[in-house]
């Protein structure tokens, strides 16, 4: 922003704030204001956009506590008797003004405004109150935002919609998301106050938990029950996937509780691959025994293998 425009320019009406305006204040006039004229919200038309410069231009400025000083400065020289002409009759002058700063008598001192190389109008407004170069468009600020997806829905992936400032926001939840983890929706979040480009959406993602499945990475895992029975003699049986029909598969004769049994495939299918589905046994014992069973149970303990399954533990035990 050049600082000769802001004697031509008062920000605050612009706004419609007063200059004692806090900054929360401020901040929540411009997103009003930038809600109503934003180019999104008024396709086509030309008086909206202009005036949505204007306010990002008064915004970009007062927000800024350097420049807001500056251009408070600049403002009250040039609404009091210190205004910019070649001098003459009451009040000070041009010359007045910088010959007071830099040691020259009043109306004496020779000064010069160049337009191309050297220290211009805008160079010694710079260094008189502390600015640089002019700055450059600054992007919006980012959006911090949430969404609670169930546990089928983010294995499988989904397009939600968000309502920012800008108004509604379709995002695609891509197939395979966790828990926790935050997508990036470019150019979506605030919108910039001079110009430059909006901000972006941060969308955390947050996953309820499941009844029977759990995430491994690209595999899912679950509990399977078996009896004592099936996992001793063998045996097949159904075993549920996510969002389709159960499966069948075999159980070993033998098989111990706590190995776990592989379905190729039914896992997480993302841009990563495709998982599996990991089913580890459970051997479940009876709480309730009829009395034929508890005959046959006995009768089996009478002929089973005289092996003390915790020979090992306790070996391993006393090291």
């Amino acid at each position: 922003m050049a600082s000769q425009d802001w004697l031509e320019k008062d920000f605050y009406r612009i706004l419609g704030v007063s200059k004692d305006v806090d900054d929360a204040g401020l901040k929540k006039t411009y997103r009003k204001l930038a809600r109503k004229y934003h180019p999104d919200s008024n396709p086509g038309d030309a008086v909206a956009e202009a005036k949505f410069k204007e306010v990002s231009e008064a915004y970009s400025v007062l927000s800024d506590a350097e420049q807001r000083a500056e251009y408070d400065q600049i403002r009250a020289m040039g609404a009091g008797g210190a205004r910019f002409t070649a001098g003459g009759g009451g009040g000070q002058g041009f010359e007045d003004v910088f010959g007071g700063m830099f040691g020259g008598a009043g109306g004496r001192g020779q000064y010069s405004y160049q337009q191309g190389g050297g220290a211009g109008f805008e160079d010694l407004f710079g260094g008189m109150f502390g600015g640089g170069a002019p700055r450059g468009p600054q992007p919006g600020r980012d959006i911090q935002a949430t969404t609670t997806l169930d546990f089928e829905t983010a294995v499988q992936g989904k397009t939600v919609t968000l309502q920012a400032s800008s108004g509604a926001v379709k995002v695609k939840i891509p197939a395979g998301v966790s828990d926790g983890q935050k997508i990036k929706v470019r150019g979506k979040g605030e919108p910039s106050p001079n110009g430059g480009p909006a901000g972006d959406i941060i969308l955390t993602v947050s996953v309820r938990k499941h009844p029977v499945f759990e995430r491994d990475g690209q595999h899912l895992r679950l509990k399977l029950p078996v009896t004592f029975s099936e996992a001793a003699l063998g045996a097949t049986v159904e075993v549920p996937t996510l969002g389709g029909a159960p499966v069948k598969l075999k159980v070993q004769p033998g098989t111990p509780s706590g190995r776990v049994l592989r379905v190729k495939g039914r896992g997480v299918s993302s841009s990563k691959g495709t998982g599996d589905l990991l089913a580890e046994v459970q051997i479940v014992v009876p709480s309730h025994l009829s009395d034929a069973a508890k005959e046959a149970l006995e009768a089996f303990r009478e002929v089973e293998p005289q092996e003390n399954p915790r020979a090992d533990l306790l070996s391993r035990a006393r090291g």
